[in-house]
C-alpha cells in the first residue's frame, strides 16, 4: 500500500514530522525583500549582454573555461546578501538560508499533471517523498525518474528541489519520485543511503500502485543527491538486482576522503560550494564513526564498478567537485559501462537547480534528453513552457 499525506497540487504542502526523521523543513515563506530581490536579479537576467557584462565585471577565465555572465551577477547578488557562510551558522540556519536561495533562484514551477506527498516505507520508519505525474500523457505505466535532492547530506530539502523534479516531469515525460531522505547531524551516514536504496527498493516492489513501469525507473540527484544515486546503483547492482536502468548525476560527490584533486586547488572559495563547506558537510555527515573511504561514502573508491547502468554525468567547470565526477565518469567507461560526460565549462555548483538562468535551462535540456534515451520515451519531448523561464 502506498501511504500518502493530504492531496496536494503546490509546493507548499507541509510534510509534517515523521517518526525517525528529522524535522521537516516547513515550506518556503518569501519575505518581501525576497521577493524584491528575486524581481531584481530577474530584470538583470533579462538586460543586454552588454549591460550584465558592465555589472558582473571584467570576465572570468580560469583553466580553458569563461563563468557564465548570468552566473557572475548571481555571484556577486550572493556575496552582498548571504550573511555568514553555512559553517558559521547553525544547522538549522544553514538549512533556512538553502530554501531561500532554492527559491531566489529557481524559475517559475513547471506545470505538471499530478502532484502528490506520500511516505516511503523504510528500515528507518518511513521517509516523505513528493510523487508527480506530467500532463498530457496518455495514461498507462510511465518510466520512473527518482530524484535525491543535494545539500551535502545535511541541508535541502523536497521543497528546495520542487522545481527541479516538476522541470524534469514535464520536460522528460516522466513520473518522479522526489525523496525526503533523512538528514545529518540528526541522522549521520548510514542513514541517508539506507533511505535512498529503500526507496529505489520500494519504488520497483510498488510500481503497479505507483503507475510506473518497474523496468524503466532511473535515480538521479545533484551533488550530495547524485552521490546517493551512485550508490544505490552500485549497491543493487552488486546485490544481484533489481537495479536502476539509467543514472543522471549532476556534480557528483563520488570522493570524500580526497580533497586534493586541481579543482579544490582552483575553485575553493568564490564559486557557491567552497572547501569550507564541504569540510562542514562531511563532518555532519560522516560524524565520529564513519569512513571517507567507504565506497558507500566514495562511490569513485568502490573495487568493482562493472556492470552499473548507463549514466549520463554532469560536472561544473567552476566547481570543487568538477575533477572527482569526471574521475568517476572515467571509471564508469574504464568498466564497460555506457557514459557520457559533459563538463559545463561556464557553471558554477549546483548549476542543475538555477534554473531562473539560460544556464541552467541549457544544462537541463540537455539532461532531458538524454533521460528520455536512457528510459526509452518514444514521444516528441513537449516545448518548454516559455512562463517557467523566469
Amino acid at each position: 500500500m502506498i501511504t500518502t499525506a493530504p492531496c496536494v497540487g503546490s509546493r507548499k504542502t507541509p510534510l509534517g514530522k515523521r517518526a525517525g526523521y528529522a524535522e521537516a523543513m516547513p515550506p518556503y515563506s518569501p519575505t518581501a525583500a525576497d521577493r524584491a530581490q528575486r524581481r531584481a536579479f530577474a530584470a538583470l537576467l533579462a538586460l543586454p549582454q552588454a549591460t550584465k557584462r558592465r555589472v558582473a565585471g571584467r570576465p572570468l577565465v580560469i583553466d580553458d573555461g569563461a563563468l557564465d555572465v548570468d552566473i557572475q551577477v548571481g555571484l556577486k547578488i550572493l556575496s552582498r546578501t548571504a550573511g555568514p557562510e553555512l559553517e558559521e551558522r547553525t544547522v538549522a540556519s544553514a538549512r533556512a538560508v538553502i530554501e531561500q536561495e532554492s527559491w531566489l533562484f529557481a524559475g517559475r514551477p513547471s506545470r505538471v499533471g499530478e502532484v502528490r506527498d506520500l511516505t516511503v516505507p523504510t528500515r528507518g520508519g518511513g521517509v516523505p517523498a513528493r510523487l508527480y505525474r506530467p500532463a498530457g500523457v496518455p495514461a498507462g505505466k510511465l518510466p520512473l525518474l527518482i530524484w535525491f535532492h543535494g545539500g551535502g547530506w545535511v541541508v535541502g530539502s523536497i521543497d528546495s528541489h520542487d522545481h527541479v523534479a516538476r522541470a524534469f516531469c514535464a520536460r522528460a515525460e516522466v513520473a518522479v519520485l522526489n525523496v525526503g531522505y533523512r538528514l545529518a547531524p540528526e541522522h549521520p551516514f548510514p542513514a541517508g543511503v539506507e533511505d535512498a536504496i529503500d526507496s529505489f527498493r520500494w519504488s520497483h516492489a510498488a510500481a503497479a500502485e505507483l503507475g510506473v513501469d518497474p523496468t524503466r525507473i532511473a535515480v538521479a540527484g545533484d551533488s550530495a543527491g547524485s552521490n546517493l544515486a551512485a550508490v544505490v546503483s552500485w549497491v543493487t547492482t552488486r546485490d544481484g538486482g533489481p537495479a536502476p536502468a539509467y543514472q543522471l548525476l549532476f556534480a557528483p560527490a563520488t570522493d570524500v576522503a580526497h580533497l586534493d584533486t586541481t579543482s579544490y586547488g582552483l575553485f575553493h572559495t568564490g564559486y557557491f560550494l567552497t572547501r569550507t563547506n564541504i569540510d562542514w558537510y562531511i563532518r555532519h555527515y560522516l560524524g565520529d564513526t564513519g569512513d571517507p573511504s567507504d565506497p558507500l561514502v566514495s562511490p569513485l573508491l568502490a573495487e568493482d564498478l562493472s556492470g552499473l547502468p548507463p549514466t549520463y554525468v554532469a560536472v561544473a567547470g567552476f566547481d570543487v567537485l568538477r575533477d572527482e565526477g569526471e574521475a568517476y565518469a572515467a571509471r564508469l567507461a574504464a568498466a564497460g559501462v555506457p557514459v557520457s560526460l559533459r563538463r559545463h565549462r561556464d557553471a558554477v555548483h549546483p548549476f542543475i537547480n538555477i534554473l531562473v538562468t539560460d544556464l541552467g535551462q541549457r544544462a537541463l535540456h540537455e539532461a532531458v534528453g538524454a533521460l528520455r534515451v536512457g528510459l526509452r520515451v518514444s514521444s516528441p519531448a513537449p516545448a518548454a513552457d516559455p512562463r517557467t523561464q523566469r
